[in-house]
């Protein structure tokens, strides 16, 4: 496949909107502080409600107008020492590339991400000073047989999943000449962003700020990181679902409350299948990062419409050996005990230990910069992040609704996530990266322990 990009527009706010700094909370400023791309793809209708030609024109008008309420992507960010970055609130807008490919949609298969998707994906030239780094980069990219991949990729700095799905939500409805659902709500105060420490307010241990454990034996995980990766995409029937929750609800693990939900259903077999592809020796400690969104378990809660990270990562703990010779429901089990440890006094914990470290930057992953020095979820952990409760289908810009959504590029290994399989109600699908020598180890695994 080869895409050419013809044009780069720079889009601003149709409006002027406020100018200034802004403070960045804890949140924003750990764990991925890079882009992080999504990828839809729309097959031509008959019956579009617009000309083709007029995409692009609709696409730059509907988000400059989206940038007046979401204004914070319009601006930049900067660092100000001690690893700490800061919003400044510019107006200078995001980029939107328009692109075309000879090839066809149907040349894609079943649009499982391949290093060939990286050119359809907005590409961020981390070489140029962060001042100068777009928030949002758009492509829009026009196939020969009509249809259309449009493709974002957004600072993780800024928002997180939830906050970039309002977003996106927002600019299709407003492509669709249809007024704003919901403001953003944007005060970042309410996560103390800016504040200085409260050297009075108890810290709770929070084992998500350490380093993942090192395969036994070695010392870094630079021998890791550097292993070739590839990409899965890894179908679960509604019925291998429900089996595997029956196994887990009626198992020796079983809550005697509420019932192990799907994510810790679908996780505790992801990390306990990785395990065993993998081959790791019974005594290896084996971390699972889990992404728990914060909002509803404030108090008071956070506006569900907070734009900003309210997700904070949690980290279940186990050995291979344990994971792999207990029942599913033993590492479900250790994935709900990290989800509920996050509770009010929790975060702001969690905000008040960040606040006191002297330098953020080993709570970052700066991999994509070049950097090795922040947490690492490879082999032999691993990192799994739901989309299950997000509304990530049906993004209709006024051409119909995508054919398929998914995440763009990932090729760091551990990296995966969970979502519902579009249009296959009570399917899921993960979408996986390992290293290629686990890969085939971990197809076989995955599905023959559900038969």
């Amino acid at each position: 496949m080869k895409v050419n990009v013809k044009e780069c527009h720079i889009v601003k706010p149709a409006e002027p909107t406020w100018s200034g700094k802004q403070p960045l909370s804890e949140w924003d400023q750990v764990g991925t502080i890079t882009h992080v791309p999504t990828i839809y793809f729309y097959k031509p209708p008959e019956n579009w409600l617009m000309p083709p030609e007029r995409i692009t024109q609709t696409l730059k008008d509907s988000l400059s107008q989206t940038l007046v309420h979401f204004y914070p992507l319009a601006g930049r960010l900067g660092w100000i020492g001690r690893g700490r970055l800061e919003l400044e609130c510019n107006g200078m807008g995001v980029k939107l590339f328009e692109a075309e490919s000879e090839s066809k949609l149907e040349d894609l298969g079943d649009f499982t991400p391949t290093p060939e998707y990286e050119q359809l994906v907005p590409e961020v030239n981390y070489n140029l000073p962060i001042e100068e780094l777009p928030l949002l980069l758009v492509q829009v990219t026009k196939f020969k047989c009509g249809g259309i991949c449009l493709a974002l990729t957004i600072s993780h700095a800024v928002v997180d999943g939830p906050s970039a799905l309002h977003f996106i939500s927002e600019w299709a409805r407003i492509a669709r000449n249809e007024p704003l659902g919901t403001a953003p709500y944007l005060d970042r105060k309410l996560l103390r962003a800016g504040e200085p420490p409260k050297t009075c307010l108890p810290i709770i241990d929070h084992a998500e700020f350490e380093h993942p454990p090192l395969l036994l034996g070695q010392t870094d995980y630079l021998e890791e990181r550097k292993k070739k990766t590839t990409v899965s995409i890894l179908k679960l029937k509604k019925t291998q679902v429900e089996k595997l929750k029956k196994i887990v609800n009626e198992g020796e693990y079983a809550p005697s409350h509420r019932p192990f939900t799907r994510y810790e259903t679908i996780t505790g077999h992801t990390w306990r299948t990785a395990c065993k592809a993998r081959a790791h020796h019974p005594d290896q400690p084996t971390a699972l990062g889990v992404c728990v969104d914060s909002r509803s378990r404030m108090q008071p809660a956070l506006s569900s419409f907070y734009f900003g990270n309210a997700t904070l990562d949690v980290i279940a703990l186990s050995r291979s050996g344990e994971l792999v010779s207990k029942p599913l429901g033993f590492a479900s089990s250790k994935i709900r005990e990290a989800i509920m440890k996050v509770t009010n006094e929790y975060v702001t914990s969690g905000i008040e230990y960040l606040k006191q470290q002297p330098d953020l930057t080993k709570f970052q992953d700066l991999h994509a910069l070049g950097g090795d020095d922040g947490p690492f979820y490879g082999n032999p952990n691993l990192g799994v992040v739901s989309w299950l409760t997000l509304p990530i289908y049906g993004l209709d810009f006024g051409w119909g609704k995508e054919i398929y959504m998914g995440p763009g590029t990932h090729d760091f290994d551990g990296d995966s996530l969970i979502l519902p399989c579009h249009g296959e109600d009570g399917a899921l699908v993960v979408a996986l990266c390992l290293q290629e020598v686990h890969m085939e180890a971990f197809k076989k695994y995955f599905y023959e322990d559900i038969e």
